[in-house]
């Protein structure tokens, strides 16, 4: 059974000296999902909290001997397992305004006046455990984010594994066809071959770059100047466009620090997608960017297939395969590309319209 899956319940922590006050707001705040602790002290309170790590809710009674409410809760906030639980004070004791500031100095999130309202206190109790929730399910949804994030990595080192050798073989013999005479004698030739090479040698390097993203964390990563006019121009000469495709790169592209691996990542794979579905006799590609007081929010936009806007945003998640007649795509691509964009604080998004063509957008932090 996952965190997911498990029954949803509420515990509260219920603190008074007087048994009969435990009972009765029991009583008031009975629910079927909720679970409830009763601690007569202080010292009974603490020694609870510290045993179970599920209380979502703490209702103090502030007036109680040896230990009063306010030491109570000044004890659970200086202890980073509790500070974070929730306590609403309840008293019956000087409602005046130093005294409710008092206890939110001390640590309360609210203040309930004996003799209780039936409604009001309901009604906060029912927006604790609201809170509680959505904080439980943004903990976890981070916690499985983390948890893709480590995969795609793993994944991305593996497969710059497995294309080394492949690769070094590739390189070794057009190396060796740059030196054969029968090639050399054909200039259209002897240049095919350099590209080749040329294009092999940027292979390698952005197989060593996966290398380093999956094996370093975001603060040991380069960071250095790139010019994105150069930066894509090398991506465009590497993939080797159709004559069919033109290619318009604006001359504002800016130069940025940043991880040139994660944003030559990105490029390629909008420009290399743009490339390989475009489907018009005449295909265009438009390489841009927006600038924002914090990010570049650059594009890349095609005359397509496009995309149904139904599935604008399953195109970026894992091993979603949207064409299932293509048998080349993984799914996988543009999740990578969101994970790396997301990972320095932006966002990617497509507008697109089926027929006429697709932009991608992602915002890349100045």
């Amino acid at each position: 059974m996952t965190e997911r899956t498990k029954p949803r319940k509420f515990t509260i922590l219920l603190v008074d000296d007087r048994i009969e006050n435990l009972l009765s707001l029991e009583e008031m705040l009975d629910a079927d999902h909720r679970v409830f602790m009763k601690a007569t002290s202080g010292n009974d309170a603490l020694k609870q909290v510290l045993k179970n790590d599920d209380i979502g809710l703490i209702m103090l009674d502030v007036q109680m001997p040896e230990m009063d409410g306010f030491e109570v809760a000044r004890l659970l906030k200086a202890n980073p397992k509790t500070r974070d639980i929730a306590i609403i004070f309840v008293t019956a004791i000087n409602k005046d305004e130093q005294h409710v500031l008092k206890g939110f100095e001390e640590g309360a999130v609210d203040y309930l006046p004996k003799p209780l309202d039936l409604l009001v206190t309901r009604a906060k109790v029912n927006v604790f455990e609201k809170l509680y929730f959505y904080e439980r399910d943004l903990k976890m949804a981070l916690k499985e984010k983390e948890l893709v994030n480590n995969q795609l990595e793993r994944f991305m080192y593996v497969v710059a594994h497995d294309l080394q050798s492949p690769l070094s073989g590739s390189m070794g013999l057009m190396m060796l066809m740059q030196e054969d005479p029968r090639i050399k004698e054909h200039e259209d030739l002897l240049e095919y071959t350099n590209m080749a090479v040329k294009a092999s040698y940027s292979l390698s390097e952005m197989i060593t770059a996966i290398f380093e993203f999956s094996r370093k964390n975001e603060l040991q990563q380069t960071i250095e100047d790139v010019d994105v006019t150069e930066l894509v121009n090398e991506i465009v000469t590497m993939l080797f466009p159709p004559s069919h495709i033109k290619i318009h790169i604006e001359d504002t592209l800016p130069v940025l620090s940043t991880v040139r691996s994660k944003l030559h990542q990105v490029f390629q794979n909008l420009i290399g997608n743009a490339i390989k579905y475009n489907d018009k006799p005449q295909g265009e590609i438009f390489v841009g960017v927006k600038e924002t007081d914090a990010f570049y929010e650059f594009y890349v936009k095609d005359n397509g297939p496009g995309i149904e806007e139904k599935n604008n945003e399953r195109i970026f998640k894992l091993f979603e395969v949207v064409d299932k007649e293509n048998a080349e795509s993984t799914g996988i691509g543009l999740n990578i590309l969101k994970y790396l964009v997301e990972s320095q604080g932006g966002k990617v998004w497509v507008e697109s319209f089926p027929g006429e063509g697709s932009c991608f957008w992602f915002q890349w932090r100045k």
